[in-house]
Parts: C-alpha cells; structure tokens; sequence
C-alpha cells in the first residue's frame, strides 16, 4: 500500500475503561480501523491525565489508576480519516478527537507481509 505524503493524524482520547459493545473502546477503534483499510493505528496508554469533566486520572491513586488516559493514534489520506470520523461519530460519546496534517516519509512494512 502506498501513502502520498499529504496525510492526516488522527487522535482519539479516551479513558481506558471506556466501552463499546462490550469491548474496551480503544481496541473496537483499532479493529475497525482496520477492517476499513486504514494505513495504521497506534494505542497509547498516559501515565496521567484529565479532559473535560477535569478529573485527574494517575497511576498513584489506585482508584483511578483502573482508567488510565488512552490516545489512539489513527494515519491515513484526509479522504480515509473522513470516512472513519463519520463512522465514530456517535461510538465516542467521552473524550477529545483532533486531527492534524501529517507528511508522510515512509511507509513500509515487512518483505514477508507483501
């Protein structure tokens, strides 16, 4: 697969005990994106947070530490991260989505996987 080097970054930021279909949310994100062809998608787990309800999310506070902040990152063609924000769009009920441009250098993955 080819990527041209205009692309955008998509970021999804969620808790980690988030759901959906009785899944947790981040890896419902990666498995669709992945089922609509995105180039790619990374999770990131924080070791300390808070987003819009201002609630401190950390490991020290074992209560907590069970909700740590999740970012999915999500690199595709402006077109691709479209189609798949209008597919989530209602799946992301918590948390802070952005996009940005990102160029693109390389792409490539491993001889045996072509």
């Amino acid at each position: 697969m080819q990527l041209p080097p205009n692309g955008q970054l998509l970021r999804i930021f969620i808790g980690e005990s988030d759901k959906y279909d009785g899944k947790p949310l981040y890896e419902w994100l990666v498995v669709k994106a992945k089922e609509q062809g995105l180039a790619g998608a990374t999770v990131l787990r924080g070791l300390m947070g808070f987003g819009a309800n201002s609630r401190i999310h950390t490991s020290k506070i074992l209560r907590l530490s069970l909700d740590m902040p999740i970012v999915v990152e999500i690199v595709d063609t402006p077109e691709k991260i479209s189609m798949f924000l209008d597919y989530i769009e209602t799946v992301v009920t918590e948390g802070l989505v952005t996009l940005e441009k990102a160029v693109i250098h390389i792409y490539r993955g491993s001889p045996q996987d072509e």
